[in-house]
């Protein structure tokens, strides 16, 4: 799985067998299964599925501001993951 990130201790990063929409996968360390997921809507702010990984929200903040800063470049991450 790619990581786009490392935001201090956390990881951000795309599973390569995932579906659409376009989303993100955040977890402290190294990637699980268990991940928190953040949704990244091409018309919107990026928002949480699910917190999973119970990110602390002042951390959430954080991650999900960079998300909205970077959402061209996550968008051309994921494509060119999932291109088949």
């Amino acid at each position: 799985m790619p990581t786009v990130i490392k935001l201090g201790a956390y990881t951000i990063f795309i599973w390569t067998n995932d579906h659409e929409p376009v989303h993100v996968h955040v977890c402290k360390g190294s990637p699980h299964e268990n991940a928190t997921k953040i949704m990244v809507p091409a018309d919107g702010s990026p928002y949480v599925e699910h917190n999973k990984d119970k990110i602390p929200n002042k951390d959430m903040k954080t991650i999900l501001r960079w998300i909205a800063q970077n959402k061209g470049r996550i968008y051309l991450m994921w494509y060119r993951i999932h291109q088949d």
